[in-house]
């Protein structure tokens, strides 16, 4: 089996063809590949469900087996793979209802129209005993942001309670939030499905239109992720564009021996 290995500012992920699997992807195969000791080790996997000219379909796999409703790396990876498959450089990533269309730029950078953003008012939820003020975002998939010190052990301490909590039955994904300056934050993030990562490009976006929704930045606004800096630009009825690098790291030959 054919995969190749990218990343996003450190946020890898496992590029395969449904139609080059010698069996099909279930959540424990998720988790043995993606496993860092026992499997080839990713924060996740891109299944390329179809592929037509400038249009893929898309199955965006977390490392716990499940499944994403979105990924701004996961996209903006899958849409460098069919620029250059296509020679197009504009090309459109359907993933499950939502559509992101992504422009080729300069170096290894990509646009992507990430769509509209809906960000709540600001909410208290308790948290081990603490009153933990955050607000909630839909990029298509869950965000809780917090506003305060993205402090890794308060990282790894808070992200897996709050994205855990009764709050969100569903899980999600939570953001430690530094303002720095009228367009710049600093981010840490604990993923949804992964942990802590590198980067999250969906995380950006929320993180971006929490703060000029509620005035702590304006467009456009920089995130500075562990793994490096994401541009997102937030428009009037907050519709969401982010840039950043997708970057090919190898290609590799898979065993059939994981086969579960």
């Amino acid at each position: 089996m054919q995969f190749s290995k990218w990343h996003g500012l450190g946020n890898d992920y496992l590029l395969v063809e449904r139609a080059e699997l010698a069996f099909p992807l279930t959540p424990a195969r998720v988790r043995k590949i993606c496993d860092y000791h026992f499997g080839v080790g990713s924060d996740g996997i891109v299944e390329v469900t179809s592929a037509n000219g400038d249009h893929a379909e898309v199955v965006i796999w977390n490392p716990d087996g499940s499944t994403a409703e979105l990924s701004g790396n996961g996209t903006r990876i899958a849409a460098r793979w069919l620029a250059r498959r296509s020679g197009a450089q504009t090309v459109r990533i359907s993933v499950g209802p939502r559509e992101v269309v992504a422009s080729m730029q300069d170096g290894k950078q990509v646009e992507t129209a990430m769509g509209p953003v809906e960000v709540g008012e600001p909410e208290t939820i308790e948290v081990a005993g603490e009153q933990v003020e955050l607000v909630t975002v839909s990029v298509g998939n869950p965000h809780a942001v917090i506003r305060r010190e993205p402090d890794r052990d308060e990282l790894l301490r808070l992200g897996p309670l709050v994205e855990q909590h009764e709050r969100f039955p569903e899980r999600t994904n939570v953001q430690l939030v530094r303002v720095d300056g009228p367009h710049a934050v600093t981010v840490g993030v604990w993923e949804r499905g992964a942990g802590e990562t590198l980067s999250s490009g969906t995380s950006a976006v929320a993180v971006a239109g929490a703060a000029v929704r509620h005035g702590w930045c304006e467009s456009p606004v920089t995130v500075d992720l562990a793994g490096g800096k994401l541009v997102v630009h937030i428009d009037n009825e907050l519709n969401a564009t982010l840039v950043g690098p997708a970057e090919e790291i190898c290609r590799l030959e898979l065993s059939e021996e994981l086969e579960l």
